[in-house]
């Protein structure tokens, strides 16, 4: 009886030999086949979805079929330098422009009042005229006296008054016309603002003298205190005839050009 029962426990444990040797076989076919389905699980790359996390930075446009996974984000970074620079550029021409108009706009300082001295010649390039000066004074009316008329082209240097250059009204006067032609200031009236006028004086500098305006008053109605009241700044009045002209009383009106100083040079 004790031998029968070790012949039964040898065949369990070929049994068990057996159903183990049959399982091993099994995983083993088992598992050849998943492999080969799958491939290396170290190749395997996660697929896009909800776990997938976009770059902070990229753009939300989707990327082209086919680009590599690291395109999109090197040309949003580029896009992003490239706007970044052409906003740099552009401030710094706007930074630009705004000191070129400030510049443009800052007006020269004006030169400082002259110390008194006489005229010698007058420059009005517009109307190429150069010419020399002499003094006059007041006529027994208290008017304003004129040069002479048979020397036409000289122009007449207020001489009680500032000299040109020095601070306050200077005033130029000359003849439009004569009995015998055309005179100095013939085409004064033609000058505008921006025009210049040039005063050579005895000192050696030349009063530079910027055209404001030109007007014509009637003798009637001339603004005296306008055109020779005081100043607090370098300015110059040229004079002459203008309007209407009869034998008998001659022009009934003033031509005046009002400028001001703005610069010294040492030439005419």
């Amino acid at each position: 009886m004790a031998r029968r029962k070790a012949r039964l426990t040898r065949r369990q444990r070929r049994l068990l030999r057996l159903t183990r040797t049959v399982a091993l076989a099994t995983v083993l076919v088992t598992g050849g086949v998943w492999w080969t389905a799958d491939g290396d699980p170290a190749d395997r790359q996660p697929v896009a979805g909800a776990d997938a996390k976009p770059d902070a930075g990229a753009s939300a446009a989707a990327p082209a079929a086919g680009a590599p996974a690291g395109t999109d984000r090197a040309e949003a970074a580029r896009s992003r330098t490239g706007a970044a620079a052409k906003a740099a550029g552009a401030t710094s021409s706007r930074s630009g422009a705004t000191a070129r108009a400030e510049v443009r706009e800052k007006p020269p300082a004006p030169p400082a009042p002259l110390g008194r001295s006489r005229p010698t010649l007058v420059a009005v390039p517009a109307i190429t005229i150069e010419a020399p000066t002499l003094d006059l004074g007041l006529d027994r009316e208290g008017r304003l006296g004129v040069p002479p008329v048979d020397d036409p082209q000289k122009v007449g240097w207020y001489a009680r008054g500032p000299a040109p250059g020095e601070r306050g009204t200077a005033v130029l006067v000359g003849h439009r016309d004569t009995l015998t032609g055309p005179a100095v200031f013939l085409d004064l009236d033609s000058l505008g603002p921006g025009n210049t006028v040039r005063v050579a004086r005895a000192d050696g500098r030349v009063a530079v003298f910027t055209v404001d305006k030109v007007r014509t008053y009637p003798k009637s109605a001339f603004p005296d205190k306008e055109v020779y009241g005081s100043t607090s700044r370098p300015e110059l009045r040229l004079l002459t005839c203008g309007g209407a002209y009869d034998r008998g009383s001659g022009y009934d009106a003033n031509i005046v050009v009002f400028a001001h100083l703005t610069g010294v040079d040492k030439t005419i």
